[in-house]
């Protein structure tokens, strides 16, 4: 646990030592608030479903954009290696990036509560659809922060990392929408539809936390994180 609090503090402290965090969150929060209040004050009500709407197509561009650095970036500086020489295990490494990287999607998660703040002064929010949708886009965001790692972990070249990055998400995301599901085969309609991140996002968005969608969220993580783990321990006995 000591290792991966190092690592975590260590790639924590990068991200706000360079301007990567500040344009992130500052870029994030403008765009989002731009496109949620263009459409809020025409349709009139207190609710947020169009703002956890843009949100996996927000996380598609943005959250690649924070993990193609993590592991492209030390095999660029030639830091790899010196890291696998340090009495530190290949997962320690991988999940305290993971969890810093999650930590800057949580601090621009609590910078973005202006907008249901907002919404609750100027009506009758439902404010357990506005904790579900939260904790839908936390669930969501690690699971991209995962599949980025992975990605980042096969090149050195941190643009193709983010490029592999903002594949990878998509066929999960775009795997379980309709006009997918529609044209697939009976026999694969079900692994389909479960696989699918927006099926699963969809449901929390509903106000129903289904232990089904934590534990889908929880195994998406966890087996990306263990192909970024077999990823950097191949490289290292070639």
């Amino acid at each position: 646990m000591k290792n991966i609090n190092t690592i975590l503090i260590k790639e924590f402290r990068s991200y706000f030592n360079s301007p990567i965090a500040y344009i992130f969150i500052t870029f994030f929060l403008a765009i989002s608030s731009w496109l949620f209040f263009g459409s809020f004050f025409i349709i009139n009500q207190a609710e947020m479903r169009s703002f956890f709407g843009l949100m996996p197509w927000m996380f598609l561009f943005f959250v690649p954009a924070v993990t193609m650095k993590l592991w492209a970036e030390e095999k660029q500086l030639g830091t790899a290696e010196i890291l696998m020489t340090l009495p530190i295990r290949d997962h320690e490494v991988i999940i305290g990036k993971f969890l810093a990287s999650v930590g800057l999607l949580a601090i621009t998660a609590l910078f973005s509560l202006c907008i249901p703040f907002s919404i609750i002064y100027l009506g009758n929010a439902d404010v357990g659809t506005i904790v579900c949708g939260y904790l839908g886009l936390l669930l969501m965001g690690g699971a991209y922060l995962a599949i980025g790692l992975f990605t980042s972990t096969l090149t050195k070249n941190q643009i193709i990392g983010y490029i592999l990055g903002i594949s990878v998400c998509f066929v999960f995301w775009i795997i379980g929408e309709g006009f997918v599901l529609s044209r697939t085969p009976s026999w694969l309609f079900p692994i389909f539809s479960y696989l699918g991140l927006g099926t699963h996002y969809s449901s929390i968005l509903r106000g129903v936390i289904d232990t089904r969608d934590i534990i889908y969220y929880f195994s998406i993580i966890g087996f990306f994180l263990y192909l970024s783990t077999l990823s950097i321990e191949s490289r290292k006995w070639r």
